[in-house]
C-alpha cells in the first residue's frame, strides 16, 4: 500500500478537536461568551475546549471521567478550565456536564454530536484532498462518529468514488453496534489503549450524517493497536495514542488488504498517550511481534543448571530480561526447579528458533508467545 499519515497529533493540544472546538466557539454570540461553555470529555476535546476558550477569552467548564488520562487532565489545568473529575466513564460525565448546563446558563458544547464541531473536524477531509492526489481511500479513527462525519461528508462531496472506512477498537465498538442495529445503541465498553475512541453511544447528528457515507467500519484488537503504536515509533519517530494508531492497526491486521497496491490515508488523530501507558503499550506490542517472550523451563537444581539454560539462549544471540525460578511448587522432582525467562529476540522467526532449540535440549517446556497460543513440551524418560 502507499500509505500518507495526516498528522493531527501535532496540532498545539495534540489532537483534531481543536478544529470542531475552535469553530463552535466562534459561533457563540456575546451573551453565551460572556457566560461561558461546559463540555465532557476524557482528555483530547476537553483541552482543545480549555485552550480555544483560553485564546478567546471564554470561561471553560470540562467534566472529566476518573478514567481520563493523568496528562490530559493536567494540561485543562493549564489553560485555566475549570475542571471537574466526575463519573466513572463518558456516559456519566456526559450528563453531569448537561446539568450543569442547565443550572448555570453554560453553553454544552458536545464533543462529537454538535452540527458545528462536525463541520470543523469535516476540515481534515479538505486538507487531504487538497494535500494528496489520486486517493483511493481515507481511514478514520471512530469514537463518538463526529470526525467520520464530518470527513465523510467532505471527501464524499469532492469526489464520491474515494472510499471511507472508519476504524475502533473491538472493546468500544459503539459505531459497529449502531450499523447492527440501524441507529445509535448505547454499548457496553471496556477499558482500551484507544482511549479517545471510548465513547458509549454515537452521536444521532453523527449518524444521521454519516451512516450513508461509510464504506466499510472495521474493529481492532488491542494487540494490533499496540503494534501500530510501536511501528510509528520505530519507523516514523510519531508518538501516537491508540485511538490514532488504530488506522495503522486495521491494515496490518489484514483487514484493509482490498486496499494493497493503493493509495490509502491513515488519520492520525491523537499524541496524548501517558508516558505510563506507553511504555505498557511498547512491551504489549513487542509481545504482540513475538520479540518479546516468556518460558518457563524445568532443569536440573545442581550447581551450574540455570546457568547451563542462560547460556543456551544467549548462544543464538536472544537477550534475556528477568530470570525467576522456584523450587516449592516443582511436583515432579526435588532434583529439578523451575525457571521462568523474559526474553527479547529480533522477530518471530528468532523467536520460533528459541522456542525449537528450548524444546530440543529440556523435557519440560512452557513456551508463551503473543498473538500465538502457549505451546507446552512435555516428554518423559
Amino acid at each position: 500500500m502507499d500509505v500518507y499519515l495526516k498528522k493531527d497529533f501535532l496540532q498545539h493540544t495534540g489532537s483534531f478537536k481543536e478544529r470542531g472546538a475552535r469553530y463552535a466557539m466562534l459561533m457563540l454570540n456575546t451573551e453565551q461568551r460572556q457566560k461561558g461553555v461546559v463540555a465532557a470529555s476524557l482528555g483530547n476535546h476537553a483541552q482543545a475546549v480549555s485552550y480555544h476558550g483560553f485564546l478567546l477569552g471564554i470561561p471553560v467548564t470540562v467534566v472529566m471521567p476518573i478514567i481520563a488520562p493523568i496528562m490530559k487532565v493536567q494540561k485543562c489545568r493549564e489553560y485555566n478550565a475549570n475542571v471537574i473529575i466526575e463519573g466513572k466513564d463518558m456516559n456519566e460525565s456526559k450528563r453531569i456536564a448537561v446539568q450543569l448546563a442547565r443550572e448555570r446558563g453554560w453553553t454544552y458544547i458536545n464533543g462529537y454530536d454538535n452540527p458545528q464541531i462536525i463541520a470543523g473536524q469535516g476540515t481534515v477531509g479538505l486538507e487531504i484532498m487538497e494535500q494528496v492526489q489520486d486517493i483511493d481511500a481515507v481511514v478514520v479513527p471512530t469514537g463518538g462518529g463526529g470526525l467520520l462525519a464530518g470527513v465523510a461528508v467532505a471527501i464524499k462531496t469532492l469526489n464520491p468514488q474515494i472510499k471511507v472506512i472508519g476504524v475502533e477498537s473491538e472493546r468500544c465498538a459503539s459505531y459497529a453496534n449502531a450499523i447492527e442495529n440501524e441507529k445509535p445503541t448505547l454499548t457496553n465498553i471496556q477499558g482500551t489503549l484507544a482511549d479517545g475512541l471510548a465513547v458509549p453511544m454515537i452521536g444521532f447528528n453523527a449518524w444521521a450524517t454519516s451512516s450513508n457515507l461509510v464504506d466499510k467500519m472495521v474493529t481492532v484488537t488491542e494487540e494490533w493497536i499496540a503494534v501500530a503504536i510501536l511501528r510509528f515509533i520505530e519507523n516514523e519517530k510519531c508518538v501516537v495514542e491508540g485511538a490514532g494508531a488504530c488506522g495503522l492497526a486495521a491494515i496490518l491486521s489484514g483487514q484493509l488488504d482490498e486496499f494493497k497496491g493503493k493509495r490509502v490515508v491513515l488519520i492520525l488523530s491523537g499524541g496524548n498517550i501517558d508516558t505510563t501507558i506507553l511504555g505498557r503499550c511498547l512491551e504489549r506490542g513487542l509481545a504482540a511481534d513475538g520479540r518479546l517472550v516468556k518460558c518457563k523451563v524445568t532443569v536440573s537444581d545442581r550447581p551450574g543448571g540455570i546457568s547451563e539454560l542462560c547460556k543456551l539462549i544467549s548462544s543464538i544471540g536472544v537477550s534475556i530480561k528477568d530470570v525467576i525460578h522456584e523450587r516449592a511448587w516443582v511436583t515432579s522432582d526435588v532434583f529439578s526447579v523451575e525457571v521462568k525467562v523474559v526474553c527479547e529476540t529480533r522477530d518471530k522467526y528468532h523467536s520460533i528458533e528459541l522456542r525449537d532449540l528450548l524444546f530440543s535440549k529440556y523435557k519440560k517446556v512452557i513456551f508463551n508467545s503473543l498473538p500465538a497460543k502457549e505451546v507446552v513440551s512435555s516428554t518423559t524418560d
